[in-house]
């Protein structure tokens, strides 16, 4: 498989670059990587890039987007951060990656057993951690079963996996509100903004809009 070009990129719409995601994942859980010889892809993006998705994901070691897409060198942005929320810097790189390098996606990725949101619903304290998880204490508070304190911490799997899916959404939502650019170029339908769920006990992504 080769390296996107400018002429390969100009084709993708957002509806396939998501296919290709979804396609690449498959790929991923079944084990098959598609062929990619990545010293050629060194060389033939050595003099320009031209990826078709952005991908806002968590630090996770588990949750490499390339990995878990099956892409290659040149293919996506990769934006990580420890609970894949937003704030100035990132919107302001989503904003290069869709309207000046052209990619035509943007997926905010969450996952099952998240170490950030766990973090988030225990209420953690550590040096620059504690301000850094205030950005997902919004996510926390938005899910409001179960009530019993004792059930909202980082030991209900399913309830931190609901905030993790939660966070996910107001992260959407704070794209949509906070940069003018990027919501412009969504109801232009130059992009499409969607999230998804990586589960870390099979490989699957499930994606939801």
């Amino acid at each position: 498989m080769k390296a996107h070009t400018k002429e390969t990129q100009a084709t993708m719409t957002p509806e396939k670059s998501l296919e290709f995601l979804k396609e690449g994942n498959q790929r991923f859980q079944d084990n098959l990587k598609a062929h990619r010889n990545l010293l050629e892809q060194v060389n033939d993006t050595s003099e320009g890039q031209f990826p078709f998705a952005t991908i806002l994901s968590c630090i996770d070691s588990r949750v490499s987007a390339e990995l878990v897409f099956d892409q290659g060198l040149g293919d996506i942005f990769s934006i990580r951060i420890a609970g894949n929320f937003v704030n100035q810097d990132i919107l302001g790189s989503m904003e290069f990656a869709s309207k000046l390098a052209g990619t035509k996606l943007i997926v905010v990725l969450g996952h099952t057993s998240c170490g950030a949101i766990k973090g988030a619903c225990d209420n953690a304290k550590l040096g620059n951690l504690t301000a850094m998880l205030n950005n997902i204490k919004p996510a926390v508070n938005s899910i409001k079963e179960p009530k019993e304190e004792s059930l909202r911490t980082s030991t209900n799997l399913e309830f931190v996996d609901n905030v993790s899916k939660k966070n996910v959404q107001l992260t959407i939502d704070r794209i949509r509100n906070e940069s003018d650019v990027l919501a412009d170029m969504e109801q232009k339908g130059e992009i499409m903004i969607v999230g998804a769920m990586y589960n870390v006990s099979d490989g699957s992504v499930t994606f939801f809009s």
